[in-house]
């Protein structure tokens, strides 16, 4: 396994109650097993709506939601403007490739919070009701045909700690063969 410092937080953001996006805040706590404290998707199992229809005893493998701030930059050039909490991530990372980590891959969040990165995020039509069009701009396929989701990562809190805008995060890789990202 090798450790790396990678990049930072550049926002954070929860919210107690369902809604589509997450206000920023000065700070959050992650805890262990659970997610974000007082998120609405906290939990050990599942918490969106759409994967408790189909079975509510699931483990939460999406107790935090990560996304990078590039993409920002990237939908602006189309024409779209998104701020940090927007799409309902919990923390906007600047400086990490977070689409290229692979399955198990630990962040260390500021000094104490690990999350563990269970997959990616799978991008749905609450995106349109926010922006319309922007959901084409973070579902794509590539020059293959196979489909490209860019809406972030999700994971599990492996370890708890309160994580705030310009904490560092360091990227520890699992033992290879390294599984790619998958939808959770």
């Amino acid at each position: 396994m090798s450790t790396a410092r990678a990049g930072q937080v550049a926002a954070v953001s929860s919210n107690g109650v369902y809604s589509f996006t997450k206000p920023t805040r000065e700070s959050i706590t992650l805890l262990a097993g659970l997610g974000v404290e007082g998120d609405v998707h906290a939990g050990t199992t599942v918490k969106h709506r759409s994967r408790v229809a189909q079975d509510p005893t699931q483990p939460n493998l999406r107790q935090v939601h990560l996304i990078h701030r590039e993409l920002f930059e990237e939908v602006a050039e189309a024409g779209y403007e998104v701020a940090p909490g927007q799409l309902g991530e919990n923390v906007t990372t600047e400086g990490i490739d977070l689409l290229g980590l692979p399955t198990g891959t630990l962040l260390r969040l500021g000094p104490d919070a690990v999350v563990e990165v269970t997959g990616l995020r799978n991008p749905c039509q609450q995106i349109d009701g926010f922006q319309y069009g922007l959901l084409k701009q973070v579902v794509s396929r590539d020059d293959e045909g196979s489909l490209l989701r860019k809406a972030g990562i999700m994971g599990v809190v492996h370890r708890g700690g309160t994580i705030r805008p310009g904490d560092t995060i360091e990227i520890t890789l699992p033992p290879t063969p390294h599984v790619p990202l998958d939808r959770v």
